[in-house]
């Protein structure tokens, strides 16, 4: 089996069991498991064109909380129910585990390295989903606004 279809059947799965665990049941579950996927699937396709890790997890970070936001609006559940399962891929556990292998083995100097990259690639994912939410919560004032000015409009011409 090509080894980016296997990449991609094991973040289903494991989004899947994620999504068990963290209670998201119905349609939500399904749409969890495919949104893990399809973000471990930006994340191989931008490896070539996107140079660095720390840059495509930011990407893939903005990607999934789009993704969270949008369903979250269309089936009126909480953010969470999506952009916590869906970051199941991305987090950087091999990078944390190097970090403390070197501290265990009294590497230190690899060990602040790892540490450095671990930290890098973290900021990244908190960054792509603050950039994403902060964006959406401009985005919604705005359209509030110009939702309630035509609504006092409307009662004045009343």
């Amino acid at each position: 089996m090509n080894q980016a279809v296997l990449q991609l059947l094991m973040s289903l799965i494991g989004t899947f069991g994620f999504s068990l665990l963290f209670n998201v049941r119905g349609k939500k579950l399904l749409l969890a498991s495919l949104g893990g996927m399809a973000c471990w699937g930006l994340f191989l396709l931008l490896e070539k064109p996107v140079p660095g890790e720390p840059l495509r997890f930011f990407f893939c970070a903005s990607f999934v909380a789009v993704y969270a936001e949008i369903l979250a609006r269309i089936l009126k559940t909480p953010a969470t129910t999506f952009l916590i399962p869906c970051m199941l891929p991305l987090i950087p556990g091999s990078a944390l585990y190097n970090t403390m292998r070197y501290a265990l083995n009294k590497q230190w100097s690899k060990c602040l390295s790892q540490a450095l990259y671990t930290l890098s690639l973290s900021l990244s994912l908190a960054l792509g989903i603050i950039a994403v939410l902060s964006v959406f919560g401009v985005m919604i004032q705005i359209l509030n606004r110009i939702w309630y000015k035509k609504n006092q409009e409307k009662e004045r011409t009343l």
